[in-house]
Order: C-alpha cells, then sequence, then structure tokens
C-alpha cells in the first residue's frame, strides 16, 4: 500500500492486497492514518474466500486423486504471485508423501523463474515462516519441481503435474497441453485464481462443453475442472474491514469488473450508510475531481524552534514554502535548512539640485 499527502490530503492506493498472510508472503499492514481518499482494489468484488487451510487440502486432495490414478493436471497461472506460493505448497506435499517422489512436476514459465531468483534475493521480506526456513535451505530451491522450457522438452508418458503460463489459456505451453489432454475425463484443470472476460479460461469456467482450439476445430471439453483462488486480492470481508478501520471520507473503487465493482458499491453503501462516505466505481480513464478545504500549517525550524512560544505570543521569521510544506525559520538560518541564500544589494542615488538665483 502507499499513502501519499498531497497539500494535507491523504490518499491511500492499496493496489493488489490481501490481509491474509500466506506460504510466505506477509498480510498487508494497515496505516496508521487514516486517509481523506482511499483508491482500493475491487477484483472479487462482494465474494468470499474460503479459508486458506480448506483451500490448500482442495488443492492437494484434486492433484493427488488424479495423478494416484495414472493421469495428469494442468495448472494455468500467472508468472508471479501465486506461482511461487503454489509451488511451495506442492514441493512441500510431494516431500511428506514418499509414494509421489516419482511423479514430476514441471514449471514452465521463463518469466516465473526469473522472479524466482527475485524471491531468493529479498528473502526478508518474506513471512516469518520463510525466514526461518532459510537459515537451513533455501525454500525457493525446490526438490520435486523442475522448470520446463517447451512442449518439445515434454516426454507426455504417465502422470505428471505442470503449471504454465499464461492463465488465460491465449496461447504457449498452457494452452498446447491443455488441447492435448481436455478431451480426457480422467485429466484434472485446476485453475488457481482470476480469470479474465474473453479468454479460453473464462470459457471453461462457465462449464463450456467443447472448446474451439487454435486451429479453428473443436473438441469436446471432458477433463475435470476446478476453481481454486490462491491470488492475493482482497474479499468482501477484507474490504470492508479495511474501510471500517481505516474510515476514510471517499472511496474510489479500481481494479474489478464493472458488475462486481457495482455491487461491492452497493453493499458497501449499505453498510456504512451511517456515515458521510462517498463511493465512486469510476470507468477506465474516467477523470475524478474532488475538492478540499485544509488547513496550511508552518513548522518552526531552526533557532526559532528552540523556545515553546507563549500562547498568545507572536512568532516572527521568515515563511518558506516548498511544495505544500511551510516552514518559519530566521533569516540567518535560510541557508542551513533550505536550498536558498541571501544577497546583500547597495543602491547609491544621485540627486541633482538646481538652485535657481
Amino acid at each position: 500500500m502507499f499513502m501519499a499527502d498531497i497539500a494535507g490530503v491523504r490518499v491511500l492506493y492499496t493496489g493488489d492486497y490481501s490481509r491474509e498472510e500466506d506460504c510466505h508472503l506477509c498480510a498487508a499492514e494497515i496505516p496508521q492514518f487514516s486517509p481523506d481518499i482511499c483508491i482500493i482494489e475491487s477484483t472479487f468484488g462482494v465474494q468470499l474466500h474460503q479459508p486458506r487451510n480448506v483451500r490448500e487440502k482442495r488443492f492437494t486432495d484434486v492433484i493427488h486423486s488424479t495423478i494416484s490414478q495414472g493421469d495428469c493436471v494442468l495448472i494455468p497461472a500467472f508468472a508471479l504471485g501465486c506461482t511461487q506460493e503454489l509451488l511451495l505448497i506442492l514441493d512441500e506435499y510431494w516431500s511428506n508423501h514418499l509414494e509421489l517422489h516419482n511423479i514430476p512436476i514441471y514449471y514452465a514459465s521463463p518469466l516465473a523463474k526469473r522472479c524466482m531468483a527475485v524471491y531468493q534475493t529479498y528473502i526478508n521480506s518474506m513471512n516469518e515462516r520463510i525466514r526461518n526456513q532459510f537459515e537451513n535451505s533455501n525454500p525457493f530451491d525446490f526438490k520435486h519441481i523442475s522448470p520446463l522450457k517447451s512442449i518439445e522438452n515434454f516426454n507426455d508418458v504417465g502422470p505428471s503435474v505442470v503449471m504454465a503460463s499464461p492463465s488465460g489459456l491465449q496461447s504457449g505451453l498452457s494452452r498446447q497441453l491443455f488441447e492435448i489432454w481436455c478431451s480426457d475425463k480422467k485429466n484434472a484443470f485446476v485453475i488457481p485464481g482470476y480469470v479474465v472476460e474473453g479468454t479460453l479460461a473464462k470459457t471453461i469456467i462457465n462449464e463450456s462443453k467443447e472448446v474451439t482450439l487454435m486451429n479453428g476445430l473443436t473438441a469436446p471439453l471432458n477433463m475435470q475442472v476446478h476453481y481454486i483462488s490462491f491470488l492475493a486480492h482482497a474479499d468482501f470481508a477484507q474490504t470492508s474491514t479495511i474501510v471500517k478501520e481505516l474510515m476514510p471520507h471517499h472511496i474510489i473503487l479500481v481494479h474489478g469488473e464493472a458488475n462486481e465493482m457495482g455491487r461491492l458499491k452497493q453493499k458497501l453503501i449499505t453498510q456504512f450508510a451511517y456515515r458521510n462516505t462517498k463511493i465512486i466505481s469510476p470507468k477506465n480513464c474516467q477523470s475524478v475531481e474532488m475538492y478540499f478545504n485544509s488547513e496550511k500549517m508552518a513548522k518552526t525550524i531552526g533557532r526559532l524552534a528552540e523556545k515553546t512560544p507563549e500562547v498568545g505570543e507572536t512568532v516572527s521569521g521568515l515563511l518558506v514554502k516548498k511544495a505544500f510544506t511551510y516552514q518559519i525559520m530566521e533569516l540567518d538560518d535560510l541557508h542551513a535548512f533550505s536550498q536558498l541564500s541571501t544577497e546583500d544589494y547597495y543602491c547609491l542615488q544621485w540627486c541633482l539640485w538646481c538652485i535657481e538665483a
């Protein structure tokens, strides 16, 4: 989250956030100060997430049951975000189940591989569980997971688990494997997060009976489809909690589909009807204008700040403005506390006196 103070008006931008700690990242922290404007994501609108332990068990149960029957699991995923979390879950699960050690797990995303180096570099930014584990071994140095460069390097024999990008199945390895596996009802397709409108993944999640292949032909969609969300986006419970704790005067909803944003807006208006909070859900590229009357405050610095003035006492000094901040200082402190300087100018005035006789 980012808090900006502009002319005394506090603006909080949440970005993509979650108040729930996951396998490797800490929960988002609530700012200490209440903002005047809160720009908040609305990806999941009024939806509620399942508890994390329930989601993890569903995820591992689906994969275990599928590969135990000798079949394959395809997980379309983003290169960054929940991919690293899912890889941690799978690697730990494989370590605890000896019977799975001969079944390969692949992740096929060059960008995900490069992102892994960032995670390994900034271990101190991870949660306490990862930091403690790193003292003995690198948790992102997976023991049971291998990178996969292309489908030409993939030996499609026997059960396997493949996590591949892109998440929407527009093209790439995830699309290629899907077209190979989609007609077999024993295979599983696990969608681990948000799917964008207009993509093949969205068509699948809407329970389509057949899909259009890249060559234009159609194929039956027989494989098992499971939607288990691990994306780091707030659900309605987290959104309403942060609004209740921060109590902003204005809320701007972003990063969500129009229908979801509309439902979220109405539910927030109903829940916080007792407060005079204005909620806006602008369209893409729509300008939002707000007007604020804020008090201007000047801080004394330097020698003027050494003594606390009495009530009613007049403080005299030089008023210096920089951006939206004001400071009062003595003239001799100007060079020490600013980039300004003083110069002395002397004016020699000539007077012509005309004396009449």
